[in-house]
């Protein structure tokens, strides 16, 4: 019987071959993710095996175990990048745009959920790989959507980054929710977080319209009096 070293022998790679290496290694760790959906079930000495290296060859690379998956799902993550500018090709409006990236957020989520799962609710350093990824991806494209429906007069505020910020919380909330708790009444999922995001939309255009510190009451004063003039239109049109 053949030997573990035998079996994780490899051929001596090319000059500059490294980088090529280092692909494969991330790739064996992301299909062992994929196939257990926990990251306790990757291993350094599993990925090796994969890969057909040993050990001391994936440290070469990355310097634990953390880094490696840091690595993965700062990849993933890039993936978020191109998702997202691709969400805003065609919208008829800013609106739409907005509305379109933060749909598109959830559904990258949904694709892959246990990578989805790791990236964002996973344990990293302070300024990992993966939380400069999410902010790269995600939180930028919707903080330049949302200052220029600012810049358009669509949204009144002073604190832009504060409303992409709020909208991010929702677009992961819903995919969490999604992911976590499938088994919730959520009708048609791309509809429900349609909806969700939708409101968190529009309730910022209506807040933006009443006072940027509007409370609840004031707020329902404001639906109130515009519901009484409409009807109030409408009885002078019949």
């Amino acid at each position: 019987m053949a030997s573990v070293s035998t079996e994780l022998r490899r051929a001596r790679a090319p000059r500059g071959s490294g980088d090529r290496l280092r692909q494969e290694i991330l790739d064996a760790a992301t299909e062992l993710l994929l196939q257990t959906g926990q990251a306790r079930a990757v291993s350094i000495r599993s990925v090796a095996r994969r890969v057909g290296v040993t050990p001391p060859s994936i440290y070469l690379h990355f310097e634990d175990k953390e880094a490696l998956l840091d690595a993965v799902c700062a990849r993933y993550l890039a993936r978020l990048d191109d998702e997202m500018a691709r969400a805003a090709l065609g919208q008829s409006s800013t609106v739409e745009v907005l509305r379109a990236q933060a749909l598109a957020y959830v559904r990258f989520a949904l694709q892959t959920p246990e990578l989805y799962r790791l990236a964002t609710m996973g344990e990293w350093r302070p300024g990992s790989n993966v939380d400069i990824a999410l902010d790269s991806s995600a939180f930028q494209h919707m903080c330049v959507s949302v200052q220029a429906l600012t810049d358009e007069g669509v949204y009144r505020t002073d604190e832009p980054t504060t409303i992409a910020l709020e909208l991010w919380t929702a677009a992961h909330g819903v995919a969490a929710l999604l992911i976590t708790k499938p088994h919730l009444p959520f009708g048609d999922v791309e509809a429900f977080a349609d909806r969700v995001l939708g409101a968190i939309l529009c309730g910022h255009m209506v807040a933006g319209l009443v006072g940027p510190h509007a409370t609840s009451r004031q707020l329902v004063n404001w639906v109130m009096q515009h519901r009484s003039s409409e009807a109030a239109s409408e009885a002078a049109r019949v």
